[in-house]
C-alpha cells in the first residue's frame, strides 16, 4: 500500500528548526544593535549606577647622569583618601576624623594637615604655603584677613583657633589639640572642594594601616596609589631638586599677567607633585606624564568588582644631564674634605662650592654646593635646614654665592689687554711695589705688603704666573673699564649663565662687573682707582663659582662661549625614541689670536709647575691655574677663589673652586687636584663600553 506524502512529524521539525532558526536571528539583530552600534552607550550606562570615575596619576619620568647611571627614580606607594560626602552631619565627620587620626598616631604615621596654625596651644600662625588657597578659604568663611608677608587672619591665633571650631561645629567636649587636629582635616577638605580634588589624606602609608581601616569600617577612607621618588645618590641635592605638593595659586595661575596655571595644562590634577627646584622643576614638562583615567565598579557592600581604563596613564621621560655622578660624588667629598678640615682649625664656620664644566660645550659635569643636604630626608630635616642661618645648607652656593674673583679675573684683564694692542706677549713692565700714577689711590702690589719687595720686569705671562698686582694696575688703567667691562660680559662674568635651573627670578645670581653704570644704578662711589682694583678682580666684581668655571672654560676653548647646561637629552619612557638632544651653538665667540691665548695659558700653566707644584705633582694630567684672594672687607677673612683647566695641551675641562674665608686660593689646590684627578680617572672607567638605552644601577 503506497504510504501518504504528508508526514506530520516532518513538518513538526521543520517548523521548530525554523522558528528556532527565527529566534537565533533574531538575537543576533538584538545583539548587534546593543553591542555594535550602542555598545558604548549601553556599557556606560550598565556602569553608571555602581561605578566611579577616577584620575590615575602617571609615573614621573627618572633621572639618569650622562653614563645612564639612574639618580631619581619611582616606587610605588598606597595613599588614604578621605571624603566627607557620606556623612549626614558636622558631628558624624568630626567623630570620624579624630578616629583615623588617632589610627595614625598609633601607627606613626603623618596625615596632609597645612593649616598655617601651631598643632598645640597656645597657637600661633605658621607659613601659609599655599597662601592664595588659604587667601580664598578666610574669604569662603568670611573670616577677616590682610596680607603681608604672608596671608593670616586679622583675629588672634586663639580666637581664630575658636572661629574654626564654631564654622566646623566641633564639639566643646573635644579637648584644644583633638580640636585643632579636627580643624586641620577640615581645612583640607574645604579648600580641596575648592578645586574639586580629592583629599589625599596620608601619602605613602603601610599595607597593616590599610587592612586596619578596612576591617575597622573607617568611614568616609578609601584608599589610591602613587608613586613616590627614590634618591639613588646622596649626591646632587642642589642640582635635582624636589618635589611638592601643587599649591592653590599654581593650580589657578594668572591670568591678568598671562601666567597659565596647571589647571589648564594637559596631565595635571589638583593632587599632583610638581618640580620645586632644580632639575626637577625646569625639566618639569619632561618628566611629568599624561594622567590617565579609570572606572571602578564596586557591589552594593562597597568591594571593587573590575576597573576599566578609558585613557591610560603615560609615563614621563627619562631626563639624562650632563653630570657625571661619579666626579659629583668625588667633587662634594673633596670639598667638604677641605672645608671641614679649615673649620677644625680655626673654628670659622665656612661654606663654598666647586664646579666643573666642559670645555667646548658648556656642560656641567659636576657642580657641588657645602653644606649639603640630603635629598631622601628632607621632609624630616627641613626645620633644621630651614633654620641654619650660619651654614645655610638650602643655598645652593655654585649659581647663588656672588664673590670678588681676586686675581682669578688677571687672565680677563690680559686678554683684554692684548686684544686691545695695549700690550704684546712680549711687552714688559717694570713693578716698583707702590702703584703712584694717581695721588690717590696709591695701591701696592702684594709682594711689596708682605715681603717690601717687587717683582721686577715681567711681561704678561709672568705676570699671570706671579699674580703681579702692580702689572695688571698699569694694564687696567691703560685698557679703560669700559673694555674691561665689554670682554668681561663676552666670557659670561656678570651675566646669568643660561643653566636651566637659574636665570631670572630664581636662586641664581647674575653678580656684577664693576663700571660707573653699576655704581650709579646702586649709589656707589666710583674713582679712577676703581678702574685699577677691577682690573685685579676686586672693586664691585662679583661673580658666581658657575661663572668663573664657564670663564675659564670659554677661555682655553679658544673663546667659544656656551650657554651652561644641565640637560643632556630626554628619551621616551622605554628608551625607544630620542624627544630631546641638546645641540645649541655657542652664544658668542670671544676673538683671541693664538699668541694671546698661548701667553695666557702659558702663563696659567708655569704657576702650576713652579709655585703650585707641591699640588699638581699629584695631577694625572698637565694643567693650567689661577688663584685669588678676595678681600671681604673683614680681617683675616679672605674668600679662596681657584679656577684651573686640563689638559694644558688639549683642555677638557674647567675647574672653579670658592671657599668663603678661606684665605688663599693656593690652599684650594689640592681639592682642584682632586676633582682633575676624578675626572680623568672616571673617563678611563667610562672608556668601556656601555649598551645603547641602558640604565645603569
Amino acid at each position: 500500500m503506497k504510504k501518504n506524502a504528508f508526514d506530520p512529524m516532518r513538518v513538526r521539525i521543520w517548523a521548530l528548526t525554523g522558528l528556532m532558526g527565527l529566534c537565533l536571528l533574531a538575537f543576533a539583530g538584538v545583539m548587534y544593535y546593543t553591542q555594535i552600534l550602542h555598545g558604548e552607550e549601553n556599557r556606560a550606562k550598565s556602569l553608571a549606577s555602581n561605578a566611579a570615575s577616577e584620575t590615575v596619576e602617571a609615573s614621573r619620568g627618572i633621572i639618569t647622569d650622562r653614563n645612564g647611571k639612574v639618580l631619581v627614580s619611582n616606587r610605588l606607594t598606597y595613599t588614604l583618601i578621605f571624603s566627607a560626602k557620606d556623612f549626614e552631619n558636622d558631628q558624624d565627620l568630626n567623630a570620624a576624623i579624630l578616629r583615623l587620626t588617632d589610627l595614625c598616631t598609633e601607627n606613626n604615621t603623618v596625615w596632609n594637615d597645612t593649616l598655617p596654625l601651631s598643632k598645640t596651644a597656645p597657637y600661633s600662625y605658621t607659613d601659609a604655603q599655599d597662601s592664595e588657597g588659604f587667601a580664598l578659604f578666610l574669604k569662603n568663611k568670611s573670616i577677616p584677613y590682610s596680607k603681608l608677608s604672608q596671608v593670616t587672619p586679622t583675629l588672634q591665633p586663639d580666637r581664630f583657633m575658636a572661629k574654626l571650631r564654631e564654622l566646623f561645629k566641633i564639639d566643646s567636649s573635644y579637648t584644644d589639640d583633638q580640636a585643632r587636629t579636627i580643624a586641620g582635616v577640615r581645612y583640607e577638605l574645604a579648600v580641596k572642594s575648592l578645586t574639586d580634588a580629592q583629599y589625599v589624606f596620608a601619602d605613602d602609608v603601610s599595607v597593616e594601616l590599610i587592612s586596619q581601616t578596612a576591617d575597622g569600617q573607617y568611614q568616609g577612607v578609601s584608599t589610591g596609589t602613587a608613586s613616590a621618588r627614590v634618591y639613588n645618590t646622596e649626591y646632587a641635592a642642589h642640582v635635582l631638586g624636589r618635589l611638592s605638593p601643587i599649591y592653590y595659586e599654581d593650580w589657578v595661575g594668572d591670568p591678568e599677567n598671562g601666567i597659565t596655571g596647571y589647571r589648564d595644562m594637559e596631565g595635571y590634577s589638583m593632587n599632583s607633585l610638581v618640580g620645586r627646584e632644580g632639575a626637577e622643576k625646569a625639566f618639569e614638562s619632561y618628566l611629568h606624564g599624561t594622567k590617565g583615567t579609570r572606572i571602578i565598579t564596586t557591589n552594593e557592600e562597597g568591594k571593587i568588582t573590575g576597573e576599566l581604563y578609558t585613557k591610560e596613564p603615560q609615563p614621563g621621560g627619562t631626563v639624562a644631564l650632563t653630570l657625571d655622578i661619579d666626579v659629583q660624588e668625588d667633587t662634594e667629598k673633596s670639598l667638604a674634605q677641605t672645608i671641614e678640615a679649615m673649620t677644625a682649625k680655626d673654628g670659622i664656620v665656612r661654606g663654598g662650592a666647586a664646579v666643573v664644566v666642559g670645555v667646548g660645550s658648556g656642560e656641567v659635569l659636576a657642580m657641588a654646593s657645602y653644606p649639603t643636604y640630603n635629598l631622601s630626608t628632607f621632609d624630616q630635616d627641613y626645620s633644621r635646614l630651614v633654620s641654619d642661618t650660619v651654614g645655610t645648607p638650602l643655598l645652593n652656593r655654585a649659581i647663588g654665592g656672588a664673590y670678588a674673583p681676586g686675581s682669578t679675573f688677571k687672565p680677563c684683564t690680559a686678554v683684554a689687554a692684548l686684544e686691545s694692542g695695549i700690550i704684546t706677549p712680549s711687552s714688559t713692565i717694570v713693578d716698583r711695589g707702590v702703584y703712584d700714577y694717581y695721588k690717590s689711590p696709591q695701591p701696592r702690589c702684594w709682594i711689596y705688603n708682605e715681603y717690601g719687595g717687587t717683582h721686577g720686569r715681567v711681561n704678561v705671562s709672568q705676570a699671570i704666573t706671579v699674580s703681579c698686582n702692580y702689572f695688571f694696575y698699569e694694564v687696567g688703567r691703560l685698557t679703560g673699564i669700559k673694555t674691561l667691562a665689554d670682554y668681561a660680559r663676552q666670557f659670561g662674568l656678570g651675566e646669568y649663565t643660561g643653566i636651566e635651573i637659574g636665570g631670572a627670578g630664581s636662586a641664581e645670581a647674575k653678580g656684577s662687573m664693576a663700571t660707573p653704570e653699576f655704581a650709579e644704578r646702586n649709589g656707589l662711589e666710583w674713582t679712577d682707582g676703581q678702574t685699577l682694583t677691577a682690573a685685579i678682580g676686586q672693586s664691585y666684581d662679583l661673580f658666581t663659582p658657575l661663572q668663573l668655571a664657564n670663564y675659564i672654560a670659554t677661555l682655553v676653548g679658544s673663546g667659544q662661549h656656551y650657554e651652561a647646561h644641565l640637560l643632556k637629552n630626554v628619551k621616551s619612557y622605554d628608551n625607544s625614541s630620542v624627544i630631546y638632544a641638546y645641540d645649541k651653538a655657542p652664544l658668542n665667540t670671544v676673538e683671541m689670536s693664538d699668541s694671546t691665548l698661548q701667553a695666557v695659558k702659558e702663563g696659567m700653566h708655569n704657576l702650576t709647575t713652579g709655585s703650585l707644584s707641591y699640588y699638581f705633582s699629584n695631577c694625572v694630567v698637565s694643567a693650567g691655574a689661577k688663584t685669588g684672594t678676595a678681600e671681604t672687607g673683614i680681617a683675616n677673612t679672605n674668600n679662596g677663589v681657584f679656577v684651573c683647566f686640563a689638559p694644558y695641551d688639549d683642555p677638557q675641562i674647567a675647574v672653579a673652586v670658592v671657599i668663603e674665608k678661606g684665605g688663599s686660593g693656593a690652599a684650594l689646590a689640592s681639592t682642584a687636584v682632586d676633582i682633575v684627578n676624578s675626572y680623568f680617572s672616571q673617563e678611563e672607567i667610562g672608556a668601556v663600553v656601555i649598551g645603547e638605552n641602558t640604565l645603569l644601577k
